[in-house]
């Protein structure tokens, strides 16, 4: 009983990760409230630390998935010699490592203390709240969609500039999709191009903030067999909801504003903080 209690507890974790990763809304601090909600917990004490990271990679896998065909582009086309630098993988790429660098360095000197201080309840509500604001204030100063959305080309600065605007969302509740999208607005990307950069983004960053939580509490043998079964459902869930929600996600940008997700965001910190409040959060 308690086996599957955990299992379906982390099918709904999947859920939530697989419909909150690209969006603008924190998958993280969501995943820390209905963690702490659901009293979402297993036998080794950092397990659900590593999982609420670990979980991300199903959703990471479906942005391989649905971009196959673009990273197989770059793979293809890596050398500048054979396409020229600006159409090159190796350009492709150098522009993610480059914004992954501030983020890199940020988090190894400071993430310790994110999770120690920042991953409770009522903190991410305060941080979703403030980011709305951030979101809505952002959108109507910087959005630009003069782009005709055929091809993803940035550059070294725009890549920098997305970097350290990544670095926010070492805060859980910023949300990593909110601060790169909104440094690709300030930088002069459009709201698509921006996003679809945050896509491939996000594989090099959750993959190496995922292996690193997995080296800190000692790899997949320090876990039980059931955790490993919780992980994989929410691994499994996660992928195919993310699946989904991608598309339907770069469909939305191209028609509608971000400060919708604004305001879903504030709604529901308002929510969490009146709950913790009354005592239902820990």
């Amino acid at each position: 009983m308690e086996t599957m209690l955990l299992v379906i507890k982390s099918a709904i974790l999947g859920i939530v990760e697989g419909i909150t990763e690209f969006l603008p809304v924190s998958s993280t601090g969501h995943i820390v409230i209905f963690e702490n909600l659901m009293g979402f917990k297993g036998t080794n004490p950092n397990y659900v630390e590593m999982y609420t990271y670990v979980i991300q990679l199903g959703a990471i896998l479906a942005v391989v998935i649905l971009y196959f065909g673009k990273i197989k582009d770059t793979v293809i086309n890596f050398f500048p010699k054979k396409v020229g630098y600006e159409n090159s993988g190796f350009k492709f790429w150098l522009m993610i490592f480059i914004s992954c660098i501030p983020g890199g360095i940020l988090g190894v000197l400071f993430n310790d203390l994110a999770d120690e201080y920042l991953f409770t309840p009522v903190s991410v509500a305060i941080t979703l709240f403030l980011g709305g604001i951030w979101i809505i204030y952002a959108e109507k100063k910087f959005r630009n969609n003069n782009f005709s959305g055929k091809e993803l080309k940035v550059t070294a600065r725009q890549a920098l500039i997305i970097g350290l605007f990544q670095c926010l969302a070492i805060i859980p509740g910023m949300s990593r999709s909110a601060s790169t999208i909104i440094g690709g607005w300030v930088s002069g990307l459009s709201t698509v191009a921006a996003a679809e950069f945050s896509f491939f983004l996000a594989i090099p960053v959750m993959v190496g903030m995922s292996f690193l939580k997995l080296v800190k509490i000692g790899g997949f043998s320090v876990l039980s067999k059931v955790e490993l079964i919780s992980l994989a459902v929410g691994f499994i869930v996660s992928f195919g909801v993310a699946l989904i929600v991608i598309n339907s996600f770069i469909s939305y940008l191209k028609k509608k504003p971000m400060k919708n997700f604004a305001y879903y965001r504030m709604i529901f910190a308002v929510i969490v903080l009146i709950t913790g409040f009354l005592g239902i959060f820990h």
